[in-house]
Protein backbone atom coordinates (compact mmCIF):
# COMPACT_ATOMS: atom_id res chain seq x y z
CA UNK A 1 0.00 0.00 0.00
CA UNK A 2 1.04 3.85 -0.65
CA UNK A 3 2.33 5.89 2.59
CA UNK A 4 0.00 7.61 3.64
CA UNK A 5 -0.55 11.20 5.39
CA UNK A 6 -2.72 12.54 8.35
CA UNK A 7 -2.73 15.44 9.49
CA UNK A 8 -4.83 17.05 12.38
CA UNK A 9 -8.23 18.97 12.86
CA UNK A 10 -8.93 21.71 14.81
CA UNK A 11 -12.43 23.83 15.48
CA UNK A 12 -10.25 27.28 16.67
CA UNK A 13 -6.70 28.11 17.10
CA UNK A 14 -4.16 27.11 19.23
CA UNK A 15 -1.08 24.45 20.39
CA UNK A 16 1.43 24.16 23.28
CA UNK A 17 2.80 27.63 21.61
CA UNK A 18 0.04 28.96 19.36
CA UNK A 19 -1.89 30.97 21.67
CA UNK A 20 -6.03 31.00 21.25
CA UNK A 21 -8.22 33.77 22.60
CA UNK A 22 -9.66 31.64 25.79
CA UNK A 23 -12.95 33.02 25.56
CA UNK A 24 -13.28 32.69 21.88
CA UNK A 25 -16.04 30.14 20.35
CA UNK A 26 -14.83 26.82 20.51
CA UNK A 27 -15.94 25.82 17.59
CA UNK A 28 -15.57 27.82 14.73
CA UNK A 29 -16.79 26.25 11.87
CA UNK A 30 -15.06 28.68 9.33
CA UNK A 31 -11.25 27.96 10.93
CA UNK A 32 -12.09 24.46 11.06
CA UNK A 33 -13.26 24.37 7.20
CA UNK A 34 -9.66 26.00 6.49
CA UNK A 35 -7.87 23.63 7.98
CA UNK A 36 -9.20 20.86 6.11
CA UNK A 37 -9.13 22.19 2.95
CA UNK A 38 -5.27 23.21 3.81
CA UNK A 39 -4.15 19.54 4.65
CA UNK A 40 -6.62 18.69 1.28
CA UNK A 41 -4.92 21.35 -1.19
CA UNK A 42 -1.41 20.08 0.82
CA UNK A 43 -1.86 16.54 -0.29
CA UNK A 44 -2.83 14.89 2.99
CA UNK A 45 -4.86 11.57 2.97
CA UNK A 46 -6.61 11.75 6.00
CA UNK A 47 -7.17 13.71 8.99
CA UNK A 48 -7.01 12.99 12.82
CA UNK A 49 -10.01 14.00 14.87
CA UNK A 50 -9.23 13.54 18.39
CA UNK A 51 -10.77 13.14 21.40
CA UNK A 52 -11.09 14.03 25.07
CA UNK A 53 -13.43 14.37 27.72
CA UNK A 54 -13.63 17.97 26.88
CA UNK A 55 -13.75 17.71 23.09
CA UNK A 56 -16.66 18.63 20.82
CA UNK A 57 -18.33 15.79 19.22
CA UNK A 58 -16.13 13.85 16.82
CA UNK A 59 -18.76 12.47 14.73
CA UNK A 60 -20.26 16.17 14.04
CA UNK A 61 -16.97 17.50 13.14
CA UNK A 62 -15.87 14.50 11.07
CA UNK A 63 -19.18 14.80 8.99
CA UNK A 64 -18.06 19.01 8.77
CA UNK A 65 -14.80 17.83 7.69
CA UNK A 66 -16.34 15.67 4.81
CA UNK A 67 -18.91 17.59 3.74
CA UNK A 68 -15.84 20.25 2.58
CA UNK A 69 -13.81 18.58 1.15
CA UNK A 70 -13.37 16.41 -2.12
CA UNK A 71 -11.13 13.61 -0.94
CA UNK A 72 -9.99 14.01 2.39
CA UNK A 73 -10.55 11.05 4.61
CA UNK A 74 -11.23 11.06 8.34
CA UNK A 75 -9.57 9.18 11.20
CA UNK A 76 -12.11 9.66 13.76
CA UNK A 77 -10.79 8.60 17.98
CA UNK A 78 -13.40 6.88 19.54
CA UNK A 79 -13.00 6.06 23.14
CA UNK A 80 -14.98 2.46 23.95
CA UNK A 81 -18.00 2.77 26.91
CA UNK A 82 -19.65 5.56 26.06
CA UNK A 83 -21.89 4.82 23.43
CA UNK A 84 -22.56 0.72 22.98
CA UNK A 85 -20.59 -0.92 20.21
CA UNK A 86 -23.57 -2.22 18.08
CA UNK A 87 -24.57 1.69 17.78
CA UNK A 88 -21.14 2.81 17.72
CA UNK A 89 -20.73 0.55 14.42
CA UNK A 90 -23.85 2.00 12.70
CA UNK A 91 -22.61 5.90 13.23
CA UNK A 92 -19.04 5.04 11.52
CA UNK A 93 -21.15 3.07 8.92
CA UNK A 94 -23.50 5.72 7.98
CA UNK A 95 -20.82 8.38 7.69
CA UNK A 96 -19.37 5.80 5.35
CA UNK A 97 -22.19 5.87 3.47
CA UNK A 98 -22.30 9.45 2.80
CA UNK A 99 -18.73 9.43 2.33
CA UNK A 100 -17.55 6.05 0.99
CA UNK A 101 -13.78 5.11 2.01
CA UNK A 102 -13.23 7.95 3.65
CA UNK A 103 -14.13 6.85 7.32
CA UNK A 104 -11.38 5.27 9.90
CA UNK A 105 -11.83 4.48 13.39
CA UNK A 106 -8.87 5.24 15.80
CA UNK A 107 -9.52 3.82 18.84
CA UNK A 108 -8.26 5.10 22.30
CA UNK A 109 -8.45 3.00 25.26
CA UNK A 110 -7.77 6.04 27.43
CA UNK A 111 -4.41 5.99 29.77
CA UNK A 112 -5.51 9.12 32.03
CA UNK A 113 -7.92 8.20 34.99
CA UNK A 114 -8.87 11.62 35.56
CA UNK A 115 -10.32 12.20 32.07
CA UNK A 116 -12.10 9.49 31.91
CA UNK A 117 -13.28 9.97 35.37
CA UNK A 118 -14.82 13.48 33.81
CA UNK A 119 -16.76 11.23 31.72
CA UNK A 120 -18.48 8.76 34.44
CA UNK A 121 -15.45 6.49 33.74
CA UNK A 122 -13.35 4.87 36.92
CA UNK A 123 -12.36 1.06 35.38
CA UNK A 124 -8.65 0.88 35.64
CA UNK A 125 -6.51 0.94 32.23
CA UNK A 126 -6.37 -3.09 32.34
CA UNK A 127 -10.11 -3.49 32.70
CA UNK A 128 -9.85 -0.46 29.69
CA UNK A 129 -8.22 -2.81 27.33
CA UNK A 130 -10.24 -5.42 28.08
CA UNK A 131 -13.60 -3.87 27.32
CA UNK A 132 -11.47 -2.41 23.77
CA UNK A 133 -11.04 -5.61 23.06
CA UNK A 134 -14.45 -6.45 23.33
CA UNK A 135 -16.09 -3.37 21.57
CA UNK A 136 -13.82 -4.28 18.42
CA UNK A 137 -15.04 -7.72 17.65
CA UNK A 138 -19.06 -6.47 18.55
CA UNK A 139 -18.20 -3.45 15.93
CA UNK A 140 -17.01 -5.83 13.39
CA UNK A 141 -19.69 -8.36 13.50
CA UNK A 142 -22.10 -5.52 13.47
CA UNK A 143 -20.38 -4.09 9.69
CA UNK A 144 -19.54 -8.01 8.59
CA UNK A 145 -22.76 -10.22 9.51
CA UNK A 146 -25.42 -10.42 7.06
CA UNK A 147 -27.01 -12.57 9.39
CA UNK A 148 -27.94 -11.73 13.29
CA UNK A 149 -25.51 -12.60 15.66
CA UNK A 150 -25.19 -12.87 19.81
CA UNK A 151 -22.35 -11.85 22.07
CA UNK A 152 -21.58 -12.65 25.69
CA UNK A 153 -18.55 -10.63 27.25
CA UNK A 154 -17.00 -9.41 30.77
CA UNK A 155 -18.53 -5.62 29.60
CA UNK A 156 -21.19 -6.36 26.51
CA UNK A 157 -23.82 -8.42 25.89
CA UNK A 158 -25.65 -8.29 21.96
CA UNK A 159 -28.67 -10.91 21.26
CA UNK A 160 -29.43 -10.66 17.56
CA UNK A 161 -27.28 -7.92 16.78
CA UNK A 162 -27.38 -6.80 13.22
CA UNK A 163 -27.47 -3.56 11.14
CA UNK A 164 -29.24 -2.60 7.77
CA UNK A 165 -26.29 -0.02 7.50
CA UNK A 166 -22.92 -2.02 6.86
CA UNK A 167 -19.73 -0.44 5.13
CA UNK A 168 -19.30 -0.78 1.14
CA UNK A 169 -16.59 -2.42 1.49
CA UNK A 170 -17.07 -4.81 4.17
CA UNK A 171 -15.78 -2.91 7.01
CA UNK A 172 -14.32 0.56 8.36
CA UNK A 173 -10.04 0.78 8.77
CA UNK A 174 -9.17 0.25 12.95
CA UNK A 175 -6.07 2.00 13.86
CA UNK A 176 -5.14 1.33 17.49
CA UNK A 177 -3.11 3.47 19.79
CA UNK A 178 -1.18 2.55 23.24
CA UNK A 179 2.01 1.27 24.55
CA UNK A 180 1.22 -0.85 27.28
CA UNK A 181 1.47 -4.30 27.42
CA UNK A 182 -2.54 -4.34 27.99
CA UNK A 183 -2.62 -2.72 24.78
CA UNK A 184 0.10 -4.36 22.54
CA UNK A 185 -1.67 -7.56 23.21
CA UNK A 186 -5.47 -6.16 22.31
CA UNK A 187 -3.83 -3.93 19.36
CA UNK A 188 -1.80 -6.85 17.66
CA UNK A 189 -5.64 -8.93 17.96
CA UNK A 190 -7.49 -5.94 16.45
CA UNK A 191 -5.32 -2.98 14.86
CA UNK A 192 -5.51 -2.49 10.88
CA UNK A 193 -2.89 0.12 11.56
CA UNK A 194 -1.00 0.25 15.09
CA UNK A 195 0.08 3.82 16.08
CA UNK A 196 3.43 5.20 17.93
CA UNK A 197 3.91 8.61 19.19
CA UNK A 198 7.73 9.95 17.96
CA UNK A 199 10.43 7.59 19.37
CA UNK A 200 13.62 7.60 18.14
CA UNK A 201 14.16 4.85 15.52
CA UNK A 202 15.60 1.98 17.59
CA UNK A 203 12.47 2.42 20.01
CA UNK A 204 9.97 2.20 17.27
CA UNK A 205 11.56 -0.59 15.55
CA UNK A 206 11.18 -2.72 19.21
CA UNK A 207 7.96 -2.04 19.34
CA UNK A 208 7.03 -2.82 15.54
CA UNK A 209 8.62 -6.49 16.43
CA UNK A 210 6.32 -6.28 19.61
CA UNK A 211 2.71 -5.74 17.84
CA UNK A 212 4.05 -8.41 15.00
CA UNK A 213 4.56 -10.99 17.72
CA UNK A 214 1.11 -10.39 19.28
CA UNK A 215 -0.44 -10.10 15.73
CA UNK A 216 0.76 -13.13 14.69
CA UNK A 217 -0.92 -15.80 16.67
CA UNK A 218 -4.71 -13.87 15.11
CA UNK A 219 -2.88 -14.30 11.24
CA UNK A 220 -3.02 -10.41 11.31
CA UNK A 221 -0.19 -8.30 9.68
CA UNK A 222 -1.03 -4.70 10.77
CA UNK A 223 0.54 -1.88 9.35
CA UNK A 224 2.36 1.08 11.82
CA UNK A 225 1.80 4.80 12.07
CA UNK A 226 4.58 7.32 14.19
CA UNK A 227 2.92 10.24 15.13
CA UNK A 228 5.74 13.67 14.86
CA UNK A 229 5.97 17.27 15.31
CA UNK A 230 8.02 18.64 11.89
CA UNK A 231 9.75 21.99 12.15
CA UNK A 232 10.99 22.39 8.97
CA UNK A 233 12.53 25.76 7.50
CA UNK A 234 14.67 26.63 4.44
CA UNK A 235 18.00 25.73 6.44
CA UNK A 236 18.61 23.48 9.36
CA UNK A 237 19.49 27.03 11.45
CA UNK A 238 16.13 28.46 10.81
CA UNK A 239 14.56 25.65 11.98
CA UNK A 240 16.59 25.16 15.36
CA UNK A 241 16.01 28.86 15.66
CA UNK A 242 12.26 28.29 15.25
CA UNK A 243 12.36 25.26 17.73
CA UNK A 244 13.75 27.40 20.54
CA UNK A 245 11.12 29.91 19.86
CA UNK A 246 8.51 26.93 19.91
CA UNK A 247 10.07 25.84 23.63
CA UNK A 248 9.60 29.60 24.73
CA UNK A 249 6.32 30.05 24.15
CA UNK A 250 5.53 26.22 25.34
CA UNK A 251 7.57 27.31 28.44
CA UNK A 252 5.39 30.63 29.20
CA UNK A 253 2.10 28.60 28.34
CA UNK A 254 2.85 26.26 30.75
CA UNK A 255 0.33 26.57 33.63
CA UNK A 256 -2.18 27.73 31.43
CA UNK A 257 -2.33 24.52 28.93
CA UNK A 258 -2.26 22.35 32.22
CA UNK A 259 -5.06 23.80 33.69
CA UNK A 260 -6.66 23.02 29.83
CA UNK A 261 -5.34 19.71 30.01
CA UNK A 262 -7.03 19.46 33.34
CA UNK A 263 -3.51 19.02 35.60
CA UNK A 264 -4.18 21.95 37.47
CA UNK A 265 -1.45 24.90 38.00
CA UNK A 266 1.92 22.37 39.06
CA UNK A 267 4.18 20.38 36.31
CA UNK A 268 3.66 17.27 36.17
CA UNK A 269 6.64 15.42 36.01
CA UNK A 270 5.32 11.94 34.73
CA UNK A 271 1.79 10.58 33.11
CA UNK A 272 -0.03 7.86 33.67
CA UNK A 273 0.23 6.99 29.80
CA UNK A 274 2.89 4.70 29.13
CA UNK A 275 3.79 6.31 25.46
CA UNK A 276 4.04 9.81 28.13
CA UNK A 277 6.24 8.11 30.05
CA UNK A 278 8.46 6.27 27.08
CA UNK A 279 8.77 9.79 25.54
CA UNK A 280 9.77 11.26 29.03
CA UNK A 281 12.37 8.62 29.49
CA UNK A 282 14.04 9.25 25.83
CA UNK A 283 13.56 12.66 26.72
CA UNK A 284 16.00 12.51 30.07
CA UNK A 285 18.73 10.80 27.91
CA UNK A 286 18.94 13.77 25.99
CA UNK A 287 17.05 16.55 24.46
CA UNK A 288 17.86 15.41 20.62
CA UNK A 289 18.05 11.75 19.00
CA UNK A 290 18.95 10.10 15.66
CA UNK A 291 19.96 13.63 14.80
CA UNK A 292 16.36 15.64 14.30
CA UNK A 293 14.13 13.99 17.04
CA UNK A 294 13.77 16.91 19.33
CA UNK A 295 12.26 16.27 22.39
CA UNK A 296 12.32 19.65 24.93
CA UNK A 297 8.51 20.30 24.34
CA UNK A 298 7.61 16.42 25.28
CA UNK A 299 9.65 17.24 28.64
CA UNK A 300 7.91 20.60 29.41
CA UNK A 301 4.22 19.57 28.85
CA UNK A 302 4.54 15.93 30.45
CA UNK A 303 4.74 14.27 27.13
CA UNK A 304 0.71 14.97 27.07
CA UNK A 305 0.62 13.66 23.44
CA UNK A 306 2.73 13.53 20.31
CA UNK A 307 4.81 15.89 21.10
CA UNK A 308 8.29 14.79 19.51
CA UNK A 309 9.12 16.91 16.92
CA UNK A 310 11.52 16.44 13.91
CA UNK A 311 14.09 19.74 12.86
CA UNK A 312 16.20 20.61 10.19
CA UNK A 313 15.81 21.92 6.29
CA UNK A 314 12.88 20.29 4.48
CA UNK A 315 15.45 18.36 2.71
CA UNK A 316 16.45 16.87 6.18
CA UNK A 317 12.82 16.58 7.97
CA UNK A 318 12.11 14.59 4.75
CA UNK A 319 14.87 12.07 5.18
CA UNK A 320 14.28 11.92 8.81
CA UNK A 321 10.50 10.98 8.26
CA UNK A 322 12.02 8.05 5.09
CA UNK A 323 13.98 6.73 7.75
CA UNK A 324 10.44 5.94 10.06
CA UNK A 325 9.32 4.62 6.42
CA UNK A 326 12.62 2.31 6.01
CA UNK A 327 11.83 0.63 9.40
CA UNK A 328 8.17 -0.24 8.09
CA UNK A 329 6.01 2.30 9.32
CA UNK A 330 3.10 2.85 6.35
CA UNK A 331 1.55 5.71 7.75
CA UNK A 332 3.03 9.36 9.14
CA UNK A 333 0.98 11.57 10.92
CA UNK A 334 2.53 15.19 11.54
CA UNK A 335 1.01 17.88 13.15
CA UNK A 336 2.51 21.46 14.03
CA UNK A 337 2.23 24.06 16.42
CA UNK A 338 1.01 26.47 14.28
CA UNK A 339 -1.83 23.81 13.29
CA UNK A 340 -2.84 25.87 9.74
CA UNK A 341 0.12 27.97 8.83
CA UNK A 342 1.94 24.57 8.82
CA UNK A 343 -1.12 22.36 7.26
CA UNK A 344 -0.34 24.46 4.66
CA UNK A 345 3.52 24.31 4.64
CA UNK A 346 3.84 20.83 5.44
CA UNK A 347 3.08 20.13 1.35
CA UNK A 348 6.43 20.43 0.40
CA UNK A 349 7.26 17.83 2.91
CA UNK A 350 4.29 15.29 1.80
CA UNK A 351 5.28 16.10 -1.75
CA UNK A 352 9.78 15.32 -0.81
CA UNK A 353 8.86 12.03 0.85
CA UNK A 354 6.45 10.91 -1.83
CA UNK A 355 9.09 11.44 -3.98
CA UNK A 356 11.61 9.33 -2.64
CA UNK A 357 9.19 6.85 -2.24
CA UNK A 358 8.53 6.70 -6.15
CA UNK A 359 11.91 6.48 -6.06
CA UNK A 360 12.08 3.33 -4.11
CA UNK A 361 14.21 5.19 -1.61
CA UNK A 362 12.38 4.14 1.53
CA UNK A 363 12.33 0.60 0.87
CA UNK A 364 14.21 -1.09 4.28
CA UNK A 365 14.72 -4.10 6.27
CA UNK A 366 11.52 -3.25 8.14
CA UNK A 367 9.36 -2.15 5.12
Amino acid sequence: MALEFIGIAHTRPGSESEAADPTSPIIQPDYLKAIARAHEDSGFDRILVAHSSASPDGFTVADQILTHTERLGVLLAHRPGFVSPTYAARKYATLDAFHPGRIALHTISGGDDKDQARDGDISDKPARYRRSDEFLSIVRKEWESAEPFDFDGEFYTVRGGWSAVRPALGGIPIYFGGASADAIRVGGKQADVYAFWGEPLAGIAERIEQVRAAAAPYGRDPRFSVSLRPIPAATEAEAWERAAEILELTKERAGQLRKSWGWGGAKRDHAEARGSQRLLEYAAQGDVHDKRLWTAVAKETGAAGNSTALVGSYEQVAEALGEYVKLGVGTLLIRGFSPLDDARDYGTLVRLVRESEQAGRLVGAGA
